[in-house]
């Protein structure tokens, strides 16, 4: 029993941080959003909600400024509050807008949010496991490769997630009559709106995948869907 003790402290420990870090996130989450209700917004979802044969596709401001939309793990969908005022700015559209929302509607029927939660529990214990062995050859530097090695295996499966939830976002478009445009409309706008951020990072330390893959994946899609 002995012997198994280190693996059972280990499991343990993933199972503590899964729960330590989705509760911390609905928490967060719960003190700063309020309902999505935008009069150019609405329509938007009720056509994806139509779509998916379901009510109106319900969807909530999460009130910071950074660009981004968030799928949580309870399921539900957010649009920042940045995105909002760029709506309001006319700086992106509703169509574009609508494209965010059915791209986490994929992340959350994809079971990707969940499973993130995971991955970061497991990442950390990746981290630990190695800087404890690599420590001991490479002193002062085995905690910075391990980091280093767990980020990237990280950044692959998010990368992987982003591909399949444009995926899903595309087939959704589509059935709503919105069609792929918005999509990559505001994929080749997403740098200018985020500021570039993480321009200078290598690109496999990156958790989204390089816009012009992200629309030619898009269009290599559509290329199958029509024939």
């Amino acid at each position: 029993m002995t012997k198994f003790l280190p693996l059972i402290l280990l499991g343990l420990y993933l199972a503590a941080m899964w729960f330590f870090s989705a509760w911390r996130l609905k928490q967060e989450l719960n003190q700063k959003s309020t309902p999505l209700r935008h009069p150019r917004l609405t329509p938007m979802l009720e056509r994806l909600g139509r779509a998916m044969d379901l009510p109106p596709i319900r969807a909530h401001i999460y009130e910071v400024e950074p660009i981004n939309g968030l799928a949580a793990p309870d399921g539900r969908i957010f649009l920042t509050r940045g995105f909002i005022r760029k709506l309001d700015a006319c700086e992106v559209t509703p169509e574009e807008l609508a494209s965010v929302i059915a791209h986490e509607l994929g992340h959350v029927s994809l079971g990707h949010s969940r499973r993130r939660m995971v991955d970061f529990a497991g990442q950390n214990a990746i981290r630990m496991a190695l800087a404890g062995v690599l420590s001991r050859f490479i002193p002062g530097f085995g905690a910075m490769i391990a980091n280093a090695i767990a980020t990237a295996v990280a950044a692959r499966l998010s990368r992987q997630d982003e591909f399949e939830a444009d995926r899903f976002a595309s087939a959704l478009m589509i059935k709503a009559g919105l069609g792929t445009g918005p999509q990559k409309s505001l994929f080749h706008k997403l740098d200018a709106l985020s500021g570039r951020m993480g321009a200078g990072a290598p690109a496999w330390f990156l958790s989204h995948p390089p816009t012009p893959r992200r629309i030619e994946a898009i269009e290599a899609h559509e290329a199958r869907w029509r024939d």
